[in-house]
């Protein structure tokens, strides 16, 4: 008997110190865990009022040009996971209505004069240089907030994300308004982040991803289609003029980095401001030079404000490394993406 209570006594201290240190850690990472209760408040209601494609491809009511777009993904998916490799799960085989409005809503933040992105830490995916949330009035405190602090701030809505299989990704609603060579980029975007996603590499992450979605999407239009289609056509046009519009911007990025170099800590505040914004307008006003195969006028986006650090530091996150991937494919792997995303799925294990 006494050796049963002295064991019943220890098992209370150490039950007691785990709570402890529970509580402990609870207090000192609140915020952190407001967040986290938030984020999987706002994910689980999009998945508890998502329906199965099924029923909207039954329904009657539902616009047979939006049931198209429901049978393309599913090909896509079919596609993505037989003729590229990439993880089968159970994203994408139901549908959350947007009723037309935004549903996500990512913070993304820049030193003024460096272009160095702020990073949140989050347990398993370690640093990330973004926020997103599911309520815009949080994401706007957030980047008034760091406005204040003297960063550069904006706010994306992104066209999909994915939950790295934590949760059931739908297919959003709002996704059906795409092109199809569009539509099949982010279905296959988002599915190489369940394939591949390697912890503090967030631009690998998403440079990678962005490379298979867009080399997937070109291959699945192809099989598809055939490259004579008007599918296929415009998605390569489309592709070729966002190329264009992605090294202007990388270019400009460097040209920034160049002109923050030179700036010391003696210069006046206003003097390194009125430098950086003659330089972005610069390269916001050149923009129009750009020969473009679709009638455009880009800089037409930036008329009521130009961009600044964080913006230019998103291009760098999703596309400074496509020549890498690129080179990598055509001389390692003779252009084959399967074999290619097979090799990189085995070196780099997933988180």
């Amino acid at each position: 008997m006494p050796e049963k209570n002295l064991i019943w006594k220890y098992t209370k201290r150490f039950l007691f110190a785990v709570l402890l240190t529970v509580v402990v850690l609870v207090m000192l990472n609140w915020n952190l865990v407001v967040y986290g209760l938030r984020q999987g408040y706002g994910q689980f209601n999009i998945i508890w009022n998502a329906k199965p494609v099924a029923e909207y491809l039954h329904d009657p009511a539902f616009p047979d040009s939006l049931k198209t777009r429901l049978r393309l993904i599913d090909e896509v998916r079919e596609y993505a996971i037989d003729s590229l490799g990439l993880k089968d799960t159970e994203n994408y085989k139901t549908l959350f209505d947007q009723q037309g409005k935004e549903i996500m809503w990512v913070v993304l933040a820049a030193k003024p004069f460096k272009l160095e992105a702020k990073e949140w830490e989050f347990p398993v995916l370690g640093a990330v240089p973004y926020k997103g949330f599911f309520r815009e009035d949080l994401a706007v405190q957030l980047k008034e907030e760091l406005e204040q602090e003297g960063w550069d701030a904006i706010i994306r809505n992104p066209g999909g994300w994915s939950t790295l299989g934590w949760f059931t990704d739908p297919i959003l609603s709002k996704m059906l308004n795409r092109s199809e060579g569009d539509l099949a980029n982010l279905i296959i975007h988002e599915m190489s982040h369940a394939t591949i996603f390697v912890k503090d590499s967030v631009d690998f992450n998403e440079n990678l991803a962005t490379f298979i979605g867009d080399r997937g999407a070109e291959e699945f239009l192809r099989h598809k289609y055939g490259t004579e289609s008007g599918e296929y056509t415009l998605y390569m046009d489309e592709d070729r003029d966002y190329l264009k519009y992605v090294d202007h911007m990388l270019r400009g990025a460097e040209k920034l980095d160049s002109l923050y170099n030179t700036m010391t800590e003696e210069q006046a505040i206003q003097n390194k401001i009125n430098q950086k914004q003659e330089m972005i307008r610069h390269i916001v006003t050149s923009l129009d030079t750009l020969s473009l195969r679709l009638p455009k006028k880009p800089s037409e986006r930036f008329k009521g404000k130009l961009p600044n650090n964080a913006y230019f530091m998103n291009f760098r996150q999703y596309q400074a490394k496509q020549d890498v991937f690129w080179e990598e494919w055509q001389g390692r792997f003779k252009g084959d993406l399967r074999v290619y995303i097979d090799y990189l799925a085995r070196k780099h294990p997933f988180l």
